[in-house]
């Protein structure tokens, strides 16, 4: 789920799934979305109804008259990526995990606003090539302004890999068109070939400590990393990797020690499984303290199997791409050559990190990291230069070997 701050992801993520996504103290007080939020569905078709009104998430038929039970068709993970301006780097790590993604635009809103055309340009840097365009709050405005919204739509992904797009209006408050919105996703959106057989790894997004405080010493649970299987397969009792680890000072200097642990129990869509392979989000349970995982701390690393995964990063050498005009910025601004000892953003993955222009040729670049990243030669790097007090997405780079 990406778009423009307030153009309703969080709601409706909880009108398909039935979760509110936003649980974090801070998020609720300011009524926007901080971290990436996580929620599971099964989509669900009745065998005697019509399309799209077959389309449900319910395991009877809501139609009037008809009250059959629906046939499960496949499960699906939903993300719910933050719109703030401030919160790119989080959209990003979250894109990067994605198979597609549901772009929505207010239709009581002009389009494109800033972030939404942000999100765009991200989507395809990342390579999400399947997008569904979802016109949200149709019952705020007539019509007449709806048709004229969509044809602003239309009008905005002229000429972009998502021309195609489907678009589709929805109330996602007053739960109005879900069942179209389900069967455009089923339509565009569908399930990838997975590498199964390939070495297990794992892009972390969330990490957390899921005791309460007071939690007596012999009762606590290990720590808990959220994100989602990229190819391979893991298993309960399996001896795993993170990588680049965890961070340790000596003398001054920090360094990154990778970290082993036991994998003591696997979680998706809310229930214990003995197995997990690519697709949806997963919950690692690991025998890890729960003091190193707290907070989102290994957010951003990479598990895998000891000793298979690929290096990680202190600087890299990157072939670099950069856009003519700078995204998200309310003003035409061109991209500026990138300056010797500049600072940039760097989203590899699901990591976040900082980058110092370290060396300068023509189309590369080399980038001194503040915090290393675990990544394979040939992995995208989207860039954003701070720009005012924002973070601004100038381009991407590949990184060379």
């Amino acid at each position: 789920m990406v778009g423009h701050v307030d153009h309703g992801k969080t709601t409706l993520v909880e009108a398909i799934t039935g979760r509110w996504t936003d649980t974090h103290s801070e998020e609720i007080k300011r009524g926007i979305t901080i971290r990436l939020g996580y929620a599971d569905a099964e989509f669900r078709k009745c065998p005697k109804c019509p399309e799209p009104s077959c389309f449900t998430t319910k395991d009877i038929c809501g139609n009037s008259g008809c009250g059959e039970k629906t046939a499960l068709v496949r499960k699906v993970s939903f993300v719910d990526a933050p719109g703030h301006e401030s919160l790119m780097a989080t959209m990003l790590s979250g894109a990067a995990i994605m198979d597609g993604a549901l772009l929505l635009i207010a239709a009581n809103e002009k389009c494109p606003q800033p972030q939404t055309r942000e999100h765009l340009m991200a989507l395809q840097i990342v390579g999400i090539r399947n997008v569904v365009i979802v016109q949200n709050k149709i019952d705020l405005v007539s019509s007449e302004e709806a048709v004229e919204n969509c044809n602003q739509i239309k009008a905005f992904v002229k000429g972009t890999p998502y021309e195609a797009a489907p678009v589709v209006p929805i109330s996602a408050q007053r739960r109005i068109n879900i069942d179209a919105l389900i069967e455009a996703i089923q339509r565009t959106i569908p399930t990838p070939e997975r590498k199964k057989e390939a070495e297990p790894m794992m892009l972390v997004a969330r990490s957390f400590d899921i005791n309460r405080p007071g939690t007596l010493p012999e009762k606590l649970q290990g720590g808990v990393l959220g994100g989602t299987v990229k190819q391979g397969a893991f298993s309960v009792g399996q001896v795993i990797e993170i990588r680049p680890g965890r961070r340790t000072e000596k003398a001054g200097k920090s360094s990154w020690t990778p970290i082993q642990t036991k994998l003591v129990g696997l979680v998706t869509g809310g229930s214990s499984v003995k197995a997990v392979s690519p697709g949806g989000s997963i919950g690692m349970l690991t025998s890890l303290d729960p003091g190193v995982v707290k907070a989102d701390t290994l957010a951003g690393t990479v598990v895998g199997l000891p000793d298979k995964l690929p290096p990680v990063w202190h600087e890299l050498k990157t072939e670099i791409h950069l856009l003519e005009r700078v995204v998200g910025a309310r003003d035409e601004l061109v991209v500026e050559p990138m300056k010797q000892g500049e600072t940039l953003m760097l989203n590899v993955n699901s990591s976040a990190t900082v980058g110092i222009v370290a060396e300068l040729k023509k189309g590369a670049v080399l980038l001194r990291l503040k915090l290393p990243v675990c990544a394979e030669a040939g992995s995208r790097v989207t860039l954003s230069r701070l720009l005012g007090s924002r973070w601004r997405l100038i381009g991407y780079g590949i990184i060379k070997a």
